[in-house]
């Protein structure tokens, strides 16, 4: 049997910089707060606790004060930094330079358009950490569709300003917009009500593509990745699409012999958020079969 990990799989820029930040600064004092899990991966987070990495979440935040807290890549609203302002707490901003674009380019629309009757609508999870960051830039005034289901909440007579989060599947963009044209089409209102922001991270929308081929390649995939992960989740239904016997496993002991048998070629991939360390110790136990 042969067992290939995918190459352009693991942590991207923004998790390897908050994680490299978090480890260096615990190099030099026992204990480290971080806003939220600092990525998605319930395994490298418990690594990170067993060096001083402690979560919290807002409300454990807000009663903080006089000490150090990491903001992580997935970025923050501003009523964050004013909490961290008026506690005297020293933030470590680890927000990704994409997500901190993203949150520029809709905050400066957020003010030119908020008089005008405009709005902004974002594709994206509800709830998601970079998405009430993003909202955050418009005082919660944001549309947050995460299908076409949702459409109805847009109101097609005014501009519509659209972008996405980061991390979701291009194709589910493109879907979105689509709809929205369709919907303007309907109501006969003009198309350039619709000015389209292209805010999906490169790193993201490029893996769709290579991705499907490495599925089809292989006569069977495990993903690895956390189950929080919006993006594993995403990524894995690619693998899924193009090979049934596509397997989502979060460490190496939810590995089942069965799905080997009689198997040559095995390939092992996993989100943005699962650290190359665990798919080397899923390629490892799959090797221990």
């Amino acid at each position: 049997m042969t067992i290939e990990i995918d190459p352009n799989s693991g942590f991207c820029f923004g998790v390897t910089n908050a994680i490299d930040m978090a480890e260096d600064i615990l190099k030099h004092q026992e204990r480290l707060y971080c806003l939220g899990d600092i990525v998605h991966n319930n395994v490298e987070v418990s690594r990170l606790e067993a060096h001083g990495l402690k979560s919290i979440n807002h409300e454990e935040f807000s009663d903080l004060k006089d000490t150090t807290v990491l903001i992580r890549a997935h970025g923050e609203p501003p009523s964050t930094y004013e909490t961290a302002r008026k506690n005297n707490i020293r933030l470590i901003d680890a927000t990704c330079p994409v997500v901190l674009r993203l949150q520029d380019r809709i905050n400066n629309i957020y003010h030119k358009i908020r008089n005008e009757g405009g709005q902004i609508v974002i594709y994206g999870k509800h709830g998601h950490a970079e998405v009430n960051g993003l909202m955050g830039q418009t005082n919660d005034s944001a549309i947050v569709v995460v299908d076409s289901d949702e459409l109805d909440k847009i109101d097609y007579s005014k501009p519509i300003h659209l972008f996405s989060q980061t991390t979701r599947k291009y194709s589910g963009y493109e879907h979105i917009k689509d709809q929205i044209i369709k919907r303007l089409q309907t109501e006969n209102q003009p198309s350039d009500n619709l000015i389209i922001y292209n805010t999906i991270c490169p790193r993201v929308s490029g893996r769709e593509p290579g991705l499907a081929d490495f599925a089809r390649n292989h006569e069977v995939i495990i993903f690895v990745s956390g189950e929080k992960s919006s993006n594993g989740k995403m990524l894995f239904k690619i693998c899924k699409t193009h090979n049934e016997l596509s397997y989502f496993v979060s460490k190496p002991d939810e590995i089942k012999p069965e799905w080997f048998n009689n198997v040559k070629s095995v390939g092992i991939s996993g989100a943005t958020s699962t650290p190359m360390w665990l798919m080397q110790d899923v390629a490892a136990a799959i090797k221990n079969l």
